[in-house]
């Protein structure tokens, strides 16, 4: 299990008092709002920082961070990953999880046969979708509904599936 997750990438300094733009990779972005410190993951290295200033515009976050007001610290901090510690996540609902919790979940089908692999899901505007690597290499695409995924149990490492007709052959 990941002990960290990934709320935002740093994408460009904001003004010239050390802010950042952040490109939030959550589902609410309001939760920075709450947020009191996270990690800076810079290729591999974590720093971590208090928030101390939080705005929003358009689809970006903007944060300024305790004791870093200089636009050329900030400036080196382009594409880095902004993590926080599991603990600080926004509570699941009954039977939701982090993506990260699935991906490398061995997928089987109603009778336990192995069909791969969870490689990553995609989320769509209607539904997620579960992409599984075959052993031949292959995909398959199994739209997460209730209809085709029957139990998420990460604990035991799988995701038990419904293929419908025709899934397999696309």
């Amino acid at each position: 299990m990941v002990d960290r997750l990934r709320v935002g990438v740093i994408t460009s300094p904001h003004g010239v008092h050390g802010e950042v733009n952040v490109f939030p990779t959550t589902d609410d972005a309001q939760r920075f709002k709450a947020l009191k410190k996270c990690f800076i993951d810079k290729k591999g290295v974590l720093k971590e920082v208090e928030i101390d200033s939080v705005k929003f515009f358009k689809n970006m976050v903007i944060l300024h961070f305790k004791d870093i007001d200089d636009r050329n610290l900030v400036e080196t901090l382009r594409q880095c990953d902004l993590l926080i510690d599991r603990e600080d996540a926004v509570p699941l609902e009954e039977g939701e999880f982090f993506i990260c919790d699935l991906v490398g979940l061995r997928a089987v089908d109603e009778e336990g046969n192995e069909l791969g692999v969870v490689e990553d899901v995609l989320q769509t505007a209607a539904n997620d979708v579960f992409i599984v690597r075959k052993s031949d290499g292959k995909e398959l695409l199994i739209p997460s509904t209730a209809e085709c995924v029957l139990e998420k149990n990460p604990a035991e490492g799988f995701i038990k599936v419904h293929l419908l007709p025709g899934l397999e052959d696309l």
